[in-house]
């Protein structure tokens, strides 16, 4: 369809001030926080499911396509109109619709942000507990899409764990509503199939989540090591204890470096690596706890464990940790993320030959992660104006999803695999598993009009 029609007829669906057409806009709305570049044909920023579906009621009788988006801090590409088409965003989408203490859940639209719900628990004493380190911007519907984890997910489980239901509007414009505020409800588990579609499937409009009483008491602790290995081994054997902390933090001295020199948080400089390790729960037996991590700690070769005395030293330790992605920006103009899983027995390992495939292609490489369950983020520094510099970037990035395959892990934590791993998705599926797989897009969506060209590699018959 041409440009200039559609843009009119969307106009008079949601109001011209809600539909965005300019050069500039059409090169805002074309990246992420990836490495990767599109331009759709215009923006539409719906207010409510009613426009939505009748957007997408209009994209699909134009044979126009789809892409979902939030604030764009996905890091694979997964919101990057590779194939032109509409970009629904939501920002205009952001309320929070209830919060119901009594049964332990809220609802919310997908504009809303993340860090904006967790404000507003707060002062009833509960807490959504999915923390990306993006949470001040990171919206619920991209949570959604890329089933986002954060540090607590260690401790919580990632976002499908806290997601009840949805309300979603198919390819064709129609709404539907799978799960709900109850548990086990009957019937096909489409919110889980929905649940890290990537905005393949559907978009959702409105979101079901469940919330938690705030814990009665919380102990955060900095370990810090002269090795890699050593913090790596501590990971695996503090929970190979029985032990299952809130969360396991680690990172490395290029990431210390960086982030002293943004934040000052309080980390040594002359470390290999430190472990952020929280607990939390219940007061009574915490100490204990503690205790014997701290005794785990020492059988590790840890060479100090620093406790914080109060709220402010916590959350000047946690300002580092998410920080961190930030302050890597002071190393080198640019940096592609990768996000990988591995048993947590294999992170000294794969760690030694992630800085190994560093040397390999002559590339910094920096490691902050979710030790606790073995989901890796090195972070390759590199100036894209070097395209040489880029082509081995891209080659270091699929050498470690690699390396996380083969050592009996998979290729994505949290990051989803939207246009950046398509092809690695071969490292941990066979042909028969991607043609299982598009038989359940074709099911959602069979003309595909949702995010086309994302998550699923084409493959040769």
């Amino acid at each position: 369809m041409d440009r200039e029609k559609m843009v009119e007829e969307l106009v008079k669906l949601v109001g011209k001030e809600n539909v965005l057409s300019s050069e500039t806009d059409l090169y805002l709305y074309g990246y992420d926080a990836s490495l990767f570049r599109g331009k759709p044909d215009c923006i539409v920023l719906p207010g409510s499911t009613e426009e939505v579906s009748k957007i997408v009621k209009f994209a699909h009788e134009a044979g126009v396509h789809v892409v979902g988006r939030g604030s764009g801090t996905n890091l694979s590409g997964g919101t990057i109109p590779t194939q032109g088409g509409i970009v629904v965003h939501f920002s205009r989408m952001n309320r929070i619709l209830e919060i119901d203490i009594e049964n332990q859940r809220a609802v919310v639209e997908p504009g809303v942000f993340t860090l904006a719900l967790k404000n507003a628990l707060a002062r009833y004493g509960y807490v959504y507990q999915p923390d990306p380190a993006s949470e001040k911007v990171s919206t619920f519907g991209g949570n959604f899409g890329e089933n986002s984890g954060g540090p607590h997910c260690l401790k919580y489980g990632v976002t499908t764990n806290h997601i009840l239901g949805a309300e979603v509007v198919l390819y064709n414009g129609d709404v539907v509503h799978v799960g709900g505020k109850t548990l086990d409800n009957p019937g096909y588990d489409l919110t889980g199939v929905l649940v890290g579609s990537e905005g393949t499937l559907g978009i959702a409009t409105k979101l079901i989540l469940r919330i938690m009483p705030k814990p009665e008491a919380v102990k955060t602790m900095l370990a810090i090591y002269n090795t890699l290995e050593d913090a790596g081994k501590t990971v695996s054997a503090i929970i190979g204890d029985g032990i299952v902390p809130a969360t396991l933090e680690m990172l490395d001295r290029l990431t210390i470096k960086a982030v002293e020199e943004s934040i000052h948080a309080g980390f040594p400089l002359d470390a290999e690596a430190v472990l952020i390790i929280e607990l939390d729960g219940l007061k009574d037996g915490m100490e204990r706890l503690a205790e014997r991590i701290m005794e785990i700690c020492k059988k590790n070769n840890v060479r100090e464990v620093k406790a914080a005395k109060t709220e402010a030293e916590r959350m000047q330790l946690w300002a580092g940790r998410k920080g961190a992605f930030g302050a890597i920006a002071r190393l080198r103009p640019n940096y592609l993320v990768c996000d990988g899983t591995v048993p947590r027995t294999k992170l000294p390992e794969v760690l030694t030959k992630v800085m190994e495939v560093g040397r390999k292609y002559d590339l910094s490489i920096a490691n902050v992660f979710h030790a606790g369950d073995g989901n890796l983020h090195p972070l390759i520094l590199f100036d894209e104006r070097n395209e040489e510099e880029l082509r081995k970037v891209h080659l270091a990035g699929s050498e470690i999803m690699k390396l996380c395959a083969e050592a009996g892990g998979t290729i994505s934590g949290e990051h989803g695999i939207g246009t950046e791993k398509k092809k690695e998705m071969l490292f941990v599926f066979t042909p028969q598993d991607i043609g299982a797989m598009k038989k359940v897009k074709m099911a959602f969506d069979p003309e595909d009009i949702y995010n086309p060209g994302k998550v699923l590699p084409e493959i040769q018959e």
